[in-house]
């Protein structure tokens, strides 16, 4: 498991995660169906990480918003912003195209447009005043827990694009990573509805753990209909973006319904 979950960190952040006693080839491209259980655990390692940054910043006396910009920043910083890139792809790509081929080619163009841009600061935005408005209501402590939980449910909910639509194109990022396939599906979203329950039911109560659980499913079914219906299927980049909607939506449902335990 800590080399599946160092394979995830490798592929998914910047971390600099060192190789480990009985890994072959430490840097070679992970196998999906193998790591997938662990994709949701990288995801709630990197926020525990980026969590302490809000930590540290509370504990120096900086406000809420900026202890939330902070942490967003870390997160950013931690992962390449690497699921943000496929958030302001899909934005231009699924907002822009008039055709299936047309979105398909500004998918694949890596400059961004007035979709990306605007998707990119609304993401930007959402995430940093939940993470500001939660600390007034749970505490920072309890925060932390929530950015755990929305990264490792988020990120199940990605995956779970990648093994419920085929890939748009043969040659992208999406076809080439592969399938998790139903094995590692199934292992993932349990890896993930785990972290979600045990780190919200006793922080903020049953209803928010529910919330948390329920708004990455949300998110995934309206990528799901909306890449099929616009583009024939997933790419990597609407994987990334259904992530960060799904982190946000978890974000918003846990400040909805948190009671303080």
């Amino acid at each position: 498991m800590v080399r599946d979950v160092a394979a995830a960190l490798r592929f998914f952040s910047r971390l600099p995660v060192p190789a480990l006693p009985g890994e072959a080839d430490p840097y070679a491209p992970p196998v999906l169906p193998r790591i997938a259980y662990a994709i949701p655990l990288a995801g709630a390692v990197i926020a525990l990480l980026c969590g302490l940054v809000l930590l540290a910043a509370r504990w120096a006396g900086l406000p809420p918003l900026i202890c939330a910009g902070l942490a967003v920043t870390a997160l950013v910083m931690a992962t390449g912003a690497f699921h943000e890139d496929g958030l302001a792809d899909t934005a231009d790509g699924l907002g822009g195209g008039r055709t299936v081929e047309a979105r398909l080619a500004i998918l694949r163009d890596s400059r961004i447009g007035t979709y990306g841009g605007a998707a990119l600061v609304l993401s930007l935005l959402l995430r940093v005043t939940a993470l500001a408005a939660l600390m007034d209501l749970v505490g920072p402590l309890r925060t932390v827990c929530v950015m755990v939980a929305a990264a490792a449910g988020s990120r199940a909910a990605g995956i779970l694009l990648l093994q419920s639509l085929p890939a748009a194109r043969t040659d992208g990022s999406g076809a080439s990573a592969g399938v998790p396939g139903p094995d590692g599906m199934v292992g993932c979203l349990l890896a993930g509805g785990l972290v979600v329950a045990l780190t919200l039911v006793p922080t903020v109560g049953v209803s928010a753990a529910f919330a948390g659980l329920i708004a990455p499913l949300l998110s995934w079914l309206f990528f799901h209909r909306l890449a099929n219906r616009l583009i024939g299927g997933q790419t990597g980049d609407v994987a990334g973006a259904t992530q960060q909607v799904a982190e946000i939506a978890i974000l918003l449902g846990v400040l909805i319904f948190a009671r303080v335990q």
